[in-house]
């Protein structure tokens, strides 16, 4: 938990917002008295997850796992694809 003054959290806001929504708790306090917590407005429901809901769901193509054309791997590798040379 990160406690702030006043003074550091309107020099800082945008800082703490950031870390704020990476999880971290923040404090700003009055003098050494703390006053108010930072929180995202929507924070993300505490739900626990459970491996495979989506089995059975989901059907994927019969050429899912075959290689990709070389045009195509060329271009996901940031190349130029060989047919424009």
């Amino acid at each position: 938990m990160t406690i702030v003054t006043i003074h550091e959290a309107k020099t800082n806001l945008s800082r703490l917002i950031a870390r704020v929504l990476a999880g971290e708790e923040v404090t700003i306090a009055r003098g050494k008295e703390p006053v108010v917590k930072l929180m995202p407005v929507n924070a993300p429901p505490k739900t626990k997850r459970v491996l495979g809901t989506l089995k059975g769901k989901i059907d994927l193509d019969v050429g899912f796992w075959d290689p990709l054309p070389e045009e195509d791997l060329a271009l996901w590798n940031g190349e130029d694809s060989p047919e424009a040379q």
